[in-house]
């Protein structure tokens, strides 16, 4: 955290250094681009074929084959909820939030890939639908649907106040992998990884650049939906924060249940295909 008495004196060309320009880092124009309307034909003739219930404060796993859609739902009340992706046929690529991050920015939304951990690098999944666009960056600099976020745990919960708390998303995520794949609970939560947070409303503070959560604008009826690059285990936490407006990793919050659906198409997307692990040969200099 920056602080506001800094130790050291400003030198004197200090307002030249803070107005230099800023460069992005990775420019999204030079990534392969999803081709959305071939996606949202598929779409059109999808029918469901499964359903799963993240209830409040707990997880639940789900699958998804490549070539098919899934959605993510608000149907009580406002609810935030925290995303783990892997390679169904190996846990060992997962969803790389951080990477994420630096190729399309701290929030997600239509459009944006959702990429997969070294050495295969490759989108796991699209997002092709998202009833909450509208919000965009609000005045205090926060927006909807974050990867800057790690999840709520009980390591840090118990760090800053001395509890044991099992609820947490990391928690829940760790149980819902656990049961899906027969994984022991150590194992499983080694797989569980920094997250999207679907819903969440989040940002960092102007003075002092702390990561800042507020009451997240979903309704009942909104939805993120997806398409699966690859085959897909996901899991997703009920976030015991609810809408996260208050506090999280607690009782207090008033919490309800998230629900995903898949959807296959009849069809895949013209001209689709699953992508291939990255190009990299994998050298590093030798």
């Amino acid at each position: 955290m920056k602080t506001a008495s800094p130790a050291y004196p400003a030198p004197a060309d200090a307002e030249a250094r803070r107005g230099l320009s800023p460069v992005v880092c990775y420019d999204p124009a030079t990534l392969p681009a999803p081709d959305l309307g071939a996606y949202r034909a598929a779409r059109a003739g999808a029918r469901k074929t499964a359903e799963v219930l993240a209830p409040p404060r707990d997880a639940a796993c789900f699958e998804v084959p490549a070539g098919s859609f899934f959605r993510i739902s608000c149907i009580d009340g406002p609810q935030v909820g925290d995303l783990n992706l892997w390679n169904a046929a190996d846990l060992g690529e997962r969803f790389y939030s951080g990477k994420t991050r630096a190729l399309h920015g701290t929030h997600l939304s239509t459009g944006d890939r959702l990429w997969s951990s070294f050495p295969a690098m490759r989108p796991m999944a699209t997002i092709t639908d998202d009833t909450l666009d509208w919000y965009g960056i609000d005045a205090f600099g926060g927006s909807v649907h974050d990867v800057i976020g790690t999840r709520c745990d009980p390591y840090t919960h118990n760090l800053l106040t001395g509890g044991q708390y099992h609820h947490c998303c990391h928690s829940n995520l760790t149980r819902a992998l656990a049961d899906a794949r027969g994984l022991p609970l150590a194992e499983a939560g080694r797989h569980v990884h920094d997250v999207l947070n679907v819903f969440m409303c989040t940002g960092f503070t102007r003075d002092t650049g702390q990561y800042f959560m507020k009451a997240s604008p979903v309704r009942p009826g909104d939805y993120l939906e997806f398409f699966a690059e690859i085959d897909l285990v996901g899991a997703l936490s009920a976030c015991p924060g609810g809408d996260c407006g208050d506090e999280h990793s607690s009782d207090a919050a008033a919490c309800h249940p998230l629900k995903i659906e898949v959807f296959t198409p009849e069809a895949a997307p013209a001209g689709w295909a699953p992508p291939a692990p990255n190009g990299y040969d994998g050298s590093h200099g030798r």
